[in-house]
């Protein structure tokens, strides 16, 4: 089909960076992300090919692949603890001295890794909302989810970051 070749490879130019982006703060790993990012258009397009016109047309393309990529990094890592993010994980900013640079990397990569240790449910749903600043709709519609339990995750989520959790029991 020519028009879904046309749309998907719009759909790629606009979102790759953006489903690697979500992919690698889902993994921690920049291969992973790689791979990840790989078989989630793999799947879109495979998708993409059996929808019929009208429900491409009406497709939330972002939602529609952060949901896909979430999808990819569960069925990749069932059982398996994700990974520490990579050192170089992040670019010095050039408006500061290399002192400071070394410092925000280092925050960077730490809170990476923290993200990364969170368990599933409060990672995809922090990584979604805060870091792809997807509303809640969206993220709830990403990881076919009730909004009410995305928001539950995000705050849980964002609780253990900051340290606030209680040997995982979290006050209601």
């Amino acid at each position: 089909m020519e028009g879904t070749e046309r749309v998907f490879e719009r759909m790629v130019r606009d979102n790759q960076d953006r489903v690697y982006a979500v992919s690698f703060a889902l993994t921690g790993n920049r291969h992973d992300a790689e791979e990840v990012a790989q078989d989630t258009f793999i799947r879109a397009y495979k998708a993409l090919q059996t929808y019929p016109p009208e429900r491409v047309r009406e497709l939330k393309q972002r939602a529609w692949l952060h949901q896909i990529a979430v999808n990819v990094v569960r069925n990749r890592v069932r059982g398996v603890r994700p990974r520490l993010v990579e050192l170089n994980g992040s670019e010095p900013s050039r408006a500061s001295g290399p002192e400071e640079d070394v410092i925000r990397k280092l925050e960077v990569d730490a809170l990476a890794a923290r993200v990364a240790c969170l368990p599933p449910r409060y990672r995809e749903a922090v990584v979604l909302r805060h870091i792809h600043e997807l509303s809640y709709a969206e993220a709830a519609e990403a990881l076919g989810q009730p909004v009410g339990t995305v928001k539950a995750n995000v705050h849980r989520g964002l609780k253990m970051l900051r340290g606030d959790e209680d040997n995982g029991h979290i006050d209601g």
